[in-house]
């Protein structure tokens, strides 16, 4: 049986802690930054990583081949 690859445009947007929970970034936070569209408030907010939804892990964690 073929090795199962790990899903390219996954592991570049998703990391595994220590303890097994999925990493992901903010979205929103490409472009539109210089003028007054997005506030500071929410483009410092949106810098901060934050942890996958428990409802999507199962299907992310099929695509990083966990």
């Amino acid at each position: 049986m073929p090795k199962v690859k790990t899903h390219s445009g996954s592991k570049k947007r998703f990391q595994v802690t220590g303890t097994g929970k999925i990493k992901r970034k903010h979205a929103f936070k490409n472009h539109c930054l210089a003028k007054k569209i997005k506030s500071t408030k929410q483009k410092r907010q949106l810098t901060h990583s934050t942890l996958v939804h428990e409802a999507n892990a199962p299907t992310i964690r099929k695509l990083l081949v966990i």
